[in-house]
């Protein structure tokens, strides 16, 4: 399958190579002038890169800039083509670029992704995707490649819709299952013994089973790495952000995600959260007291 890539960053590279390797051709593009392995072809500009493909997939940093490559590429994309983007933007952006690709005579999905930059180098991704069955048919055989799971969660938009209420999850989690460490260290409890109930009882979750976020506890995380990155802190507050925008123009009550939302505002901001993992919530809290 001929497929362009456009947007070679941390996660967009790995999955693009992954494709190369299965045997796809792969034309990729990235404004900053990303070096690029042989098995991918690099195109000039974003409308070479997607000129004459069967897949274009875009992974991207926001709406507006979705918006701006999208305006760019459909005009230029052959009928009967998809357009994938797999970036995490509003509900709103990803709608209209789908109508717009539409109307242009092309298929349109989108499929943001959850598992980070350590998924998108191991080809083990979940792509929560929307769109129609017929786009959805043609880049299957492709999220196989790129991830170990992908689904088709409804019509356009709704793959964004399924990212944006998972990742507010995520975000409250961490900050409940930070709390509870932080309150277990000043009732004297051990972290290890601590992870051990906390993981087979009612308390177990993603952030506590695989990403516990305190050091040389549980399966190895960004704790055990002084909280370099593996989701930024400052990406937490984007996508609780684009929660919070989504129930807002539904009229959603979601107090917890609001409030998830201020305390990494906060910490990224006027913090020192800004570039630590959104896990280093745990030695915010731990320094801290009631009052």
């Amino acid at each position: 399958m001929k497929i362009g890539f456009i947007g070679l960053g941390n996660m967009g590279l790995p999955m693009a190579i992954n494709l190369a390797k299965a045997g796809h051709q792969v034309t990729g593009f990235d404004t900053a002038d990303t070096a690029l392995p042989e098995i991918i072809e690099k195109a000039s500009d974003a409308g070479s890169c997607a000129t004459g493909q069967d897949v274009v997939i875009t992974m991207l940093p926001n709406g507006a800039v979705l918006q701006q490559v999208a305006s760019v590429i459909i005009p230029v994309m052959q009928k009967g083509a998809v357009l994938c983007d797999c970036s995490t933007v509003d509900v709103r952006a990803a709608t209209q670029v789908a109508e717009r690709a539409e109307e242009a005579g092309l298929m349109a999905l989108d499929a943001p992704v959850s598992g980070g930059i350590s998924g998108a180098e191991a080809g083990t991704l979940t792509f929560m995707t929307g769109g129609s069955e017929a786009g959805y048919a043609i880049v299957a055989p492709l999220f196989e490649i790129m991830g170990n799971k992908a689904v088709l969660c409804g019509e356009a938009g709704a793959g964004q819709s399924v990212k944006i209420c998972n990742n507010m999850i995520l975000g409250v989690t961490m900050i409940a299952t930070c709390e509870s460490i932080a309150l277990g260290d000043k009732l004297g409890l051990d972290r290890e013994k601590l992870f051990e109930v906390l993981s087979t009882s009612s308390g177990a979750s993603w952030t506590v089973n695989t990403y516990f976020p305190a050091p040389d506890v549980g399966p190895k995380s960004p704790a055990d790495n002084n909280y370099e990155p593996g989701f930024a802190a400052e990406l937490m507050v984007k996508d609780l952000g684009l929660s919070q925008e989504a129930a807002e123009d539904v009229d959603a009550d979601t107090p917890m995600g609001a409030a998830a939302l201020a305390l990494y505002k906060k910490f990224v901001e006027d913090e020192d959260g800004l570039g630590r993992d959104f896990s280093a919530m745990l030695p915010r809290f731990s320094s801290r007291n009631r009052s």
